[in-house]
């Protein structure tokens, strides 16, 4: 975490955060950088910020990815459509069918012999031995499969060489040693962060400035936003006018699975 760069005047912020995606954009071939958008206030922001860098610099927008775990708010799917038409962007919903084929709702029983090969080999690496587990997406095996497998199969799929994301250093300890470009393994690409040294409160105030949308969600009282069913909203008020400076903004968020970050992250979660 650079505190200088965390200090830095809300445009010098926008500035470094361009300066990152041009970098990506310039070293990485069109096709092969993706964007991770999950209709959040964080990747919207960089959504608009590439899209920006972009039109100054003639480059072609980068296709957007969007994880769908099986249990996302409708509000953010319907945003992610309504704004991909209107800024005629290219999503693909990278999904684990595997699992989802054997599921109606959050509870229901996976069958581990049901299951392919692939998710097979992830459960052994995450020591599960059981024969059954049930379909929790913010639990430690759901992030893993329903997530982070389902992301690098479409890594995989279309051979990406970067992945651009929307977290920030203040956002969650384990993501507090990030850098602006980060190589991982399995499959090899290289993860590029534009926003790490933005604070919540730089967002809305970049959000606000900038006059980018957002799903009402966060007008509601959300401040992060994860499954449908195990993320609450802290307070009724809206998002960016909430105590963000004296509260933990993943509050609403499931908390067993905070607790675990580090390990998710060691697995390729974001």
């Amino acid at each position: 975490m650079d505190e200088e760069l965390i200090a830095l005047p809300i445009e010098d912020k926008i500035e470094k955060s361009m300066k990152v995606i041009r970098e990506a954009f310039e070293r990485f071939p069109h096709g092969k950088i993706i964007l991770a958008w999950t209709g959040g206030k964080d990747s919207t922001l960089i959504l608009w910020l590439m899209m920006e860098v972009c039109k100054k610099n003639d480059f072609p927008y980068c296709e957007l990815m969007f994880i769908n775990e099986g249990h996302v708010f409708e509000e953010m799917i319907d945003f992610v459509e309504k704004w991909s038409k209107e800024w005629g962007l290219e999503v693909a919903f990278a999904q684990n069918d595997d699992v989802l084929k054997q599921v109606k709702s959050v509870g229901d029983p996976v069958y581990v012999d049901k299951l392919s090969t692939r998710n097979q080999r992830e459960l052994d690496k995450l020591g599960f031995k059981g024969k059954q587990f049930p379909f929790e997406p913010e639990s430690y095996i759901g992030n893993h499969l329903m997530k982070t497998v389902a992301m690098n199969m479409h890594l995989e799929k279309q051979k990406v060489e970067a992945l651009i994301t929307g977290i920030r250093w203040d956002e969650q300890e384990a993501r507090a040693n990030e850098t602006y470009f980060s190589p991982r393994k399995d499959p090899d690409h290289v993860r590029v962060h534009p926003i790490l040294h933005f604070r919540e409160r730089d967002v809305w105030e970049a959000t606000h400035q900038l006059g980018i949308p957002y799903t009402k969600l966060y007008e509601e009282g959300y401040r992060s936003l994860g499954a449908r069913g195990t993320t609450e909203k802290p307070s009724d008020v809206p998002a960016w006018e909430q105590d963000l400076e004296h509260t933990t903004e993943r509050v609403g968020r499931r908390q067993d699975k905070e607790k675990i970050m580090e390990r998710l992250r060691e697995l390729g979660y974001m």
